[in-house]
């Protein structure tokens, strides 16, 4: 492999290298720079999360940046605020001996004034994500015309998140002269609708479909029924010590529950999803880096631009719809060489997308049994008893240690041992006397359609809910009424307290927002839109037919299970060391 030295990268970029430690470019690394410093083309370079996107593209541009030239350069567009502030965060590490190259990012939920002066300085390259880079557009305040190089970051995953009509209005505000890098961990028909509308004279590179740090993630499923998944979570998180990760829930409402009734039963656990305002979200953010939280449950959106490097674990409280999500979901831990795993918890019946999935990440995803109340026990006491022989006894203590040992001087050791290990896991011993088994069968359907899947379908969000008096038979009443819908398959559908949220064919989408929009329901006009909400249970089914429910998880709960508590006599289970 060749070395960035070998790349034709100036003395004042291989310094700053030379510091970061960096030695070996990585696989996207290797053929993005050279590329990028050589070729006149445009580029499209499909590589996940996780493989270095930064420097690949970042190493080029600032090789090339005029820096006695005080006007704007480029252009990087990212999905996320906390992507955004992490590529800033790259490229002025990269830059740091590069003289005057100034870097300013630009983001929503922070004070649009304070990033207007910072613009009115000067500044050679931008870093922003697209709803405010295009709000300082129309304000006159960012200008584009000189650009020379425009990076789309994650674009696949900022098309997810709906941000189309503001990368159309950005895009057209560059010059025609400039090279565009688009780099996408998938490439789909939008990304290449962006391509063939915006991009010319285009080459491609692919490092293929799996994280960089893929090969250190080992994956592994265990199956529960409807009733138990909490449960099951909770004795598979009490046997995980230290266990520091993400968990992964469909919607925001179910994101929002799971982290209140994981923080009820006394885990260190924090919530990440749309409706939390920006400084909440740095708030998170800052301690669950600083692990004052060892779990922090989320949304697919939310999650994305969270850069850790030690995360343990991952878990899918509930699997994603498109099977492209499990691999972005994965990739977020297993980096920097350590190691990570990633846990689904599935039903029955949807055992069927573990094979999918399998084909997609390219390795074995491992069936395990959930864990009894006696091995998470055993797990817990091992586990301590690890945890104290490691600790350093400091001999400025020697005077308390004398007067404690006399005082226990009539107690023999074993029996000693015994009192101290059944008073620290007395609440695991009590909660585990009736502990039942929560592992649950596969189960085989006679056709695909009977397996829940949402992942060719794209969610459409109504403003009529459970408020209004809709009910799942009044959907699809509403559906029905229109003779052009009658045949289009619905796919899972929310019925929320305001609004509904329900999944139909990518290509009926429009069909039903034309038709459904201006409608009424009981004296309220219909409004319908594209929603980046993903929908998370409740219904599914063809129009015209009752259907049976689909799993939903969020309402589930269950005082069975093992406890990892922070009160009373304490704990070092799941997430060892943090007390509430």
């Amino acid at each position: 492999m060749a070395t960035f030295k070998e790349l034709g990268l100036n003395s004042e970029i291989m310094k700053s290298l030379d510091e970061l430690g960096f030695v070996e470019p990585t696989p996207v690394q290797q053929k993005a720079i050279p590329f990028i410093l050589k070729s006149k083309k445009d580029l499209i370079a499909q590589a996940q999360t996780g493989t270095g996107k930064t420097a690949a593209f970042g190493l080029p541009i600032l090789n090339q940046i005029e820096s006695n030239k005080n006007i704007l350069q480029s252009i990087i567009l990212c999905p996320t605020r906390e992507l955004c502030l992490q590529i800033t965060k790259d490229m002025k590490a990269l830059a740091k001996h590069s003289k005057r190259i100034d870097i300013t990012a630009v983001y929503g939920g922070e004070r649009i004034d304070i990033q207007v002066k910072a613009l009115r300085k000067g500044t050679n390259i931008v870093v922003g994500t697209p709803g405010r880079v295009h709000d300082l557009i129309r304000r006159k305040v960012l200008k584009l015309q000189d650009i020379k190089w425009l990076v789309l970051d994650e674009a696949d995953e900022m098309l997810d998140m709906g941000f189309k009509n503001d990368l159309d209005s950005i895009l057209e505000q560059t010059p025609e002269y400039r090279r565009t890098l688009l780099f996408s961990a998938t490439i789909s028909k939008s990304i290449q609708s962006i391509a063939k509308k915006y991009m010319k004279d285009t080459d491609e590179i692919s490092i293929g479909t799996k994280n960089i740090g893929a090969e250190n993630v080992s994956h592994e499923y265990y199956i529960a029924g409807a009733r138990d998944c909490f449960d099951a979570l909770r004795r598979i998180l009490d046997s995980l010590p230290g266990v520091y990760g993400l968990l992964f829930c469909r919607t925001r409402n179910e994101t929002q529950l799971m982290a209140e009734k994981l923080k009820k039963a006394n885990y260190d656990t924090q919530a990440l999803h749309g409706d939390i305002s920006q400084n909440m979200r740095t708030k998170i953010m800052d301690n669950f880096k600083r692990k004052h939280a060892g779990l922090l449950c989320a949304t697919d959106v939310a999650a994305r631009g969270i850069d850790i490097s030690n995360l343990t674990h991952v878990i899918n409280y509930s699997l994603p719809d498109k099977d492209e999500s499990y691999t972005h979901r994965s990739g977020r831990t297993g980096r920097a060489d350590c190691n990570g795993v990633s846990i689904s918890i599935i039903s029955p019946r949807e055992t069927g997308r573990i094979k999918r999935l399998e084909k997609t990440i390219g390795k074995t995803i491992e069936h395990k049994k959930i864990p009894s109340g006696e091995e998470v026990y055993l797990k817990q006491v091992d586990s301590f008893i690890e945890e104290i022989q490691k600790i350093d006894i400091q001999n400025g203590d020697a005077k308390y240690f004398e007067n404690i040992i006399k005082k226990l001087n009539k107690v023999s050791k074993e029996d000693l041992i015994k009192y101290f290990i059944s008073h620290k896991f007395s609440y695991l011993m009590d909660a585990h006397k009736n502990s039942s088994d929560l592992n649950a069968e596969a189960k085989a359907y006679g056709s695909e359609r009977e397996e829940r899947d949402d992942s060719d379908k794209v969610s459409l969000k109504m403003n009529i809910g459970k408020k209004d008096g809709l009910g799942i038979k009044d959907f699809f009443a509403l559906i029905n009424r229109n003779r052009e819908l009658k045949n289009i398959e619905i796919g899972t559908i929310d019925l929320n307290a305001d609004y509904s949220v329900f999944a139909v064919p990518e290509d009926s989408a429009n069909k039903v927002i034309q038709i459904l929009s201006g409608a009424s329901f009981k004296g309220k006009e219909i409004k319908v839109s594209v929603s980046d909400e993903q929908v998370s249970g409740g219904r599914s089914g063809r129009s015209r037919s009752s259907s049976r429910p689909s799993r939903s998880r969020s309402g589930r709960g269950g005082s069975g299970g093992s406890r990892n508590r922070r009160g009373g006599s304490g704990s070092s289970g799941g997430f060892r060391g943090r007390r509430r």
